[in-house]
């Protein structure tokens, strides 16, 4: 039975995104969010006001719902029509981006590393001689307060 054709009751059970999945699968074709959402609409016969006020929730839905995709003229299609090559997703993103990430940071390593590298100099700030305190002289407290 065509999605056209179910009662409103039985449409009303459905979720918005088991009703586009139904829509674009019957229609073969991508359609916008906007013309997704106005058939939702006219189909569950909700106010205009609904497009207005759940419009971005709609888009959120479509977004994180594995089997729609979003393509580059900004229609929304089935996962399944389309082979995993001619997609880019956004785990495709995410990935370029880390291994971006991975080799400033391995660059940042090096540069570090090539910063702490001291000889055995006075400039080493991490030299743990006690060379600079062989002349303090310890005044205990004692000796302090007789010099009042």
């Amino acid at each position: 039975m065509t999605i056209s054709k179910m009662k409103k009751e039985d449409l009303e059970l459905l979720s918005n995104k088991d009703i586009t999945y139904k829509l674009i699968e019957e229609g073969g074709k991508p359609e916008s969010t906007a013309d997704l959402f106005r058939k939702i609409i006219k189909l569950l016969d909700l106010p205009e006001s609904t497009f207005e006020n759940k419009i971005a929730d709609y888009y959120t839905a479509l977004s994180t719902d594995k089997r729609f995709v979003l393509l580059s003229d900004g229609k929304w299609d089935l996962r399944e029509h389309h082979t995993s090559d001619s997609l880019k997703t956004d785990d495709d993103d995410l990935d370029e981006e880390d291994e971006e990430v991975e080799e400033k940071e391995e660059n940042d390593m090096e540069e570090d590393t090539d910063e702490d590298d001291y000889s055995d100099s006075d400039d080493n700030p991490y030299d743990d001689s006690q060379e600079d305190l062989k002349d303090l002289v310890v005044i205990d407290d004692d000796d302090l307060d007789s010099d009042n």
